[in-house]
């Protein structure tokens, strides 16, 4: 059984507590997350150790203000450290990070932010302004804290995760960001901390976010247009859906070129409100050119 996690709450506890591993040489791994834990971080930490077999595994639990908009879900957001610390000592982390807002903006709001750019105006950041804004500055200021040689993020938040490795780049930040495959309920609803939110017949609605996904998967072959096409239809099967947005990119999120030929690797991503919860998912796929027989027969 593993050992539980040192829990440390403030940056000066946090820096004693690495500094060891700094001396010898040892890797450091950071899988931020806002607590609320499920299995999709827990497979986050695996991965994350996966990189850092002999350093020590940090998981930040965060709530971060600076991300949340105007009546959004920031008092309503779960707050469950216990139960959180039960999940990081069953994988083998080695320190809960777990500061206040003061701690971590000693300042108040931040003056200065990190500046996401264009690609922070569409999808998610179309709808909510200021978000990536909050999600790099706090990203920012933990690889700031943690100084980790590899960072993991869930590809269930890609918009996130391309932004991320973006600042990386454009920043000079030394840490390796590594996504990892998003992981779903035996329906394929994609796991999120706000599923609990989900009553009785939402449940079952919420499902259709993964079927329309799957749909543009499994008609990519005849290319981009199809694709999208089918996910649209089995999108309208639903209406206790009210979608947002349904998206089919590269996989940096910029557009799809004209006539994409075979072999075009795409992502479709989706947003949408079940009751009063709002989802997000995506996926990859690998556009073809194959005749589309369907059309044909038709």
């Amino acid at each position: 059984m593993s050992a539980a996690p040192v829990v440390v709450r403030t940056r000066q506890e946090l820096a004693e507590i690495l500094a060891p591993a700094r001396a010898e040489g040892r890797p450091v791994g950071l899988v931020p997350t806002m607590g609320a834990l499920h299995e999709g971080h827990a497979s986050l930490m695996r991965v994350a150790r996966e990189h850092v077999q002999d350093g020590p595994l940090v998981v930040s639990v965060f709530v971060n203000p600076l991300q949340f908009g105007a009546g959004e879900d920031l008092d309503r957001y779960p707050r469950t450290l216990e139960a959180d610390l039960k999940v990081c000592e069953r994988e083998g982390v080695d320190v809960v990070f777990a500061p206040s807002v003061e701690e971590v903006y000693p300042g108040g709001e931040p003056q200065v932010t990190v500046e996401p750019g264009p690609l922070a105006a569409v999808l998610e950041g179309s709808t909510r302004p200021g978000h990536f804004r909050g999600v790099l500055t706090v990203v920012a200021k933990l690889f700031g804290l943690v100084r980790p040689d590899v960072a993991v993020f869930g590809e269930k938040d890609y918009q996130q995760l391309v932004l991320i490795r973006r600042m990386v780049l454009d920043l000079n930040m030394s840490v390796r960001v590594v996504g990892a495959p998003t992981q779903r309920e035996p329906d394929g609803l994609a796991l999120s901390s706000r599923n609990r939110y989900l009553e009785g017949e939402q449940r079952l609605e919420a499902a259709a976010l993964s079927r329309t996904l799957r749909a543009a998967q499994e008609a990519a072959e005849y290319g981009a247009d199809v694709a999208l096409d089918a996910a649209r239809a089995e999108l309208r099967r639903t209406t206790g859906v009210d979608l947002d947005y349904l998206a089919l990119t590269d996989p940096d999120l910029g557009d799809l070129p004209p006539d994409a030929p075979a072999g075009t690797a795409a992502r479709i991503l989706v947003a949408a409100r079940v009751g009063d919860t709002r989802l997000i998912d995506n996926m990859s796929l690998t556009l073809g050119s194959a005749p589309d027989q369907r059309q044909e027969e038709a």
